[in-house]
């Protein structure tokens, strides 16, 4: 099958553009940098919560994850495509898109029938696509894919899983998450001091990143996620005078009518700040964060996949969820 993209030399060439060569920690502000004014970044808030519902997964997929065995697996591969972010140079809008990806895909499927290759396809296909469409220099599918693999995709098999993602999702890549609302509102502020601003930032990130693994949060829109952690981080940090300016300028962008969802998600991610867990986690743990999508699941011996992609059904459920998930809105 052809490249996704037009003349990916880097694809079918051992020569590749040399990426950058450090992951900035502080990348939350840089892609917003164009919004040149205060209205244009109200504008992009006012857009972003117009389209949030449709980038979500299916409704229902919290649920399912809470009583499916896709639970863990599920963790492990976000955990992955964040520690992912370290080892390719990637952007965190790209982290957060993956991720974003890979649960809406998996909440137009069944998970029981899926062979473990194909779990690992579909985890290195989300990130893999989401570089192509956030990064300058995108890692190939060869770098994507860590060596000492039990099973190894050829990139046949993955451009395969890629096109099944990108038909399953319509092609709708620009996705809107929680990084996208915090990236917006935390650039906004400009009552902080830099240093202080910086922090909040910071920290901000690492809640988001956290809460990224953590299926309770996709029972919460993305804009409610985004402004719990900015409450959370900046209840902990600042002062009692920035706090409330800070608290009053970010919680106004959430209706009224999901003021409940904002206080009960707050307390989750209150009570996830306190867990040492959590935090090991977050921070990235070796012991959590599996180096490569292989350790999901259990396999035997050393295989190189080579496997057509059937998920023929998966257009099918996908259309009749997307058309259930209309009508629920329209009726909203």
């Amino acid at each position: 099958m052809e490249s996704l993209l037009c003349d990916e030399i880097w694809v079918t060439s051992p020569v590749t553009p040399d990426p950058p060569t450090q992951v900035p920690d502080f990348d939350i502000c840089t892609s917003s940098s164009f919004y040149t004014s205060q209205q244009d970044r109200q504008q992009a808030l006012a857009f972003c919560m117009r389209q949030e519902v449709s980038y979500m997964p299916e409704p229902g997929y919290a649920h399912r994850l809470r009583s499916d065995d896709i639970k863990i697996s599920r963790f492990r591969l976000i955990q992955w495509i964040i520690k992912s972010r370290s080892r390719l140079n990637l952007s965190l809008e790209t982290i957060f898109n993956a991720a974003n990806y890979l649960d809406r895909f998996i909440s137009m499927n069944q998970w029981h029938d899926w062979k473990c290759w194909m779990v690992e396809s579909l985890s290195v296909a989300s990130l893999s696509v989401a570089s192509k469409f956030t990064e300058s220099f995108a890692p190939s599918i060869d770098g994507i894919q860590m060596e000492n693999q039990e099973h190894t995709c050829d990139l046949s098999t993955i451009q395969r899983m890629e096109m099944t993602l990108l038909q399953a999702l319509e092609w709708r890549l620009r996705s809107t998450t929680s990084y996208s609302f915090a990236e917006l509102l935390l650039c906004s502020i400009d009552f902080l001091q830099p240093t202080l601003h910086r922090e909040l930032i910071t920290r901000v990130t690492n809640l988001l990143l956290h809460a990224l693994s953590d299926p309770k949060f996709l029972e919460f829109k993305p804009s409610v996620v985004a402004v719990s952690a900015i409450r959370c981080c900046s209840e902990e940090l600042l002062s009692s005078k920035s706090d409330v300016s800070l608290l009053t300028y970010v919680t106004d962008i959430i209706p009224h009518e999901q003021k409940d969802d904002l206080a009960r998600c707050q307390k989750i991610m209150e009570l996830r700040m306190t867990d040492q867990l959590y935090k090991i986690v977050v921070r990235g743990n070796s012991k959590y964060c599996p180096s490569s999508p292989i350790t999901v699941l259990k396999t035997k011996g050393t295989n190189t996949c080579d496997c057509h992609v059937n998920l023929s059904g998966s257009k099918m459920q996908a259309e009749s969820r997307s058309n259930q998930r209309k009508r629920k809105r329209e009726g909203d």
